[in-house]
């Protein structure tokens, strides 16, 4: 069993636009920009990711912007929901926010006693703001958002499943508890996690495949405090029968991934060393930061990515 995992680190999705998404994120939702990159992959494509001041594990949302990609397909095998937290009797400012905006698939619900507001992100993404205690966390308050309904980071994830017994499974292995069961959805959460700690499985046993496409949930990732958690973690995911990345460096923390047996990719980061490892604070996420062995191509790389101002 792992017990090192805190709760979520972050959350990767795949996008159209990027000045579209950076507008979306640190405009309509006042997000901070707390690093902005390239895919390790495709230099080509930004990876640009969204948080709190400092993009404190649990609370960063991240995205490839691949141009001209079709929208997913929402169906089972998926992060069918990316859920952040707000602060308690907010919803009423957000949902006035967002309807002036423009944003679709708004809609106001309840899950295990919680008040959630449904909305859609610029490519379909499927998001939802639960009110909840702050549990030591402060918002960025961008863009005229004020500090009682600002977002504090994520709430959890919802995955969409036809069998969820597999995954309960892991979940289980990975430090996870079941803490109760709301119709068809089951929540799995850390003991003393880092409050992004909550994982819903949503059973839907005639759904469809999920088509990844922009919109989608690329991977989820759960963080560790650093690199022996985490090859802890790697080596007890081995010996249960699961195929694990070596770890990666990723700049502003080490990645392993593998395959969750619904179907939806894994990853395990650390929270070291952080996004301000090549910023001051102040500066986070102004600068085209690069990988090391795309440096000497900087200027071919920075006429390709459309230019994002703010």
């Amino acid at each position: 069993m792992i017990t090192d995992i805190k709760g979520l680190h972050h959350v990767t999705s795949m996008a159209t636009d990027a000045v579209e998404n950076n507008a979306f994120f640190t405009g309509t939702l006042g997000l901070r920009r707390v690093k902005k990159t390239v895919n390790f992959d495709a230099p080509e494509v930004y990876h640009l990711y969204y948080g709190d001041e400092v993009g404190t594990p649990g609370s960063v949302m991240t995205y490839f912007p691949f141009g001209r990609m079709p929208r997913g397909t929402r169906g089972a095998g998926e992060v069918g929901v990316t859920e952040f937290a707000v602060p308690e009797g907010s919803l009423s400012f957000w949902q006035d926010r967002l309807d002036q905006s423009g944003v679709t698939g708004l809609g106001v619900e309840s899950a295990f006693g919680e008040r959630r507001l449904k909305f859609d992100g610029p490519d379909g993404d499927a998001f939802a703001l639960v009110e909840s205690p702050p549990r030591g966390r402060a918002p960025w308050t961008g863009q005229g958002i004020p500090q009682d309904a600002g977002i504090l980071g994520f709430n959890g994830a919802r995955f969409v499943l036809r069998d969820g017994a597999a995954t309960a499974e892991l979940l289980r292995f990975m430090g996870y508890g079941k803490i109760g069961t709301d119709g068809d959805i089951t929540r799995y959460a850390i003991e003393n996690g880092n409050a992004a700690d909550r994982i819903d499985l949503q059973v839907v046993g005639d759904a469809p495949s999920a088509g990844q496409g922009a919109g989608s949930v690329h991977h989820i990732a759960f963080a560790v405090e650093g690199r022996a958690a985490q090859q802890s973690a790697r080596e007890a995911l081995l010996d249960t029968g699961y195929q694990v990345t070596p770890v990666i460096d990723r700049d502003y923390f080490w990645a392993i991934y593998f395959r969750a047996p619904g179907g939806i990719l894994f990853e395990i980061a650390t929270n070291e060393p952080g996004f301000d490892r090549d910023e001051d604070v102040a500066q986070l996420g102004e600068t085209l930061k690069l990988p090391e062995r795309y440096e000497p191509f900087r200027d071919k790389i920075e006429a390709i990515l459309p230019p994002i101002q703010s």
